[in-house]
């Protein structure tokens, strides 16, 4: 069973004005430009040291695929 409850706010505009208020510093302190957040993965502390993969990156597939290929082939024919 539900309840409702109606609470007339009689501060609406004092309400209105602290969440715009709120908002702005919210957009403010977020990075957020144009409704659009800012990507900082690359400022993170955590992938500070790494390099980006290289344009032979997709050999490492390769050979890992083949691996797994060759030990499939080994245990089951």
């Amino acid at each position: 069973m539900g309840v409702i409850v109606n609470k007339e706010n009689s501060n609406d505009e004092l309400s209105r004005r602290i969440n715009a208020d709120l908002r702005t510093k919210m957009a403010e302190g977020t990075g957020v430009i144009n409704g659009e957040t800012p990507d900082l993965v690359d400022e993170s502390e955590y992938v500070k040291d790494f390099k980006k993969t290289s344009k032979f990156g997709w050999v490492w597939i390769v050979l890992v695929v083949l691996a797994v290929l060759s030990l499939i082939s080994i245990v089951f024919f």
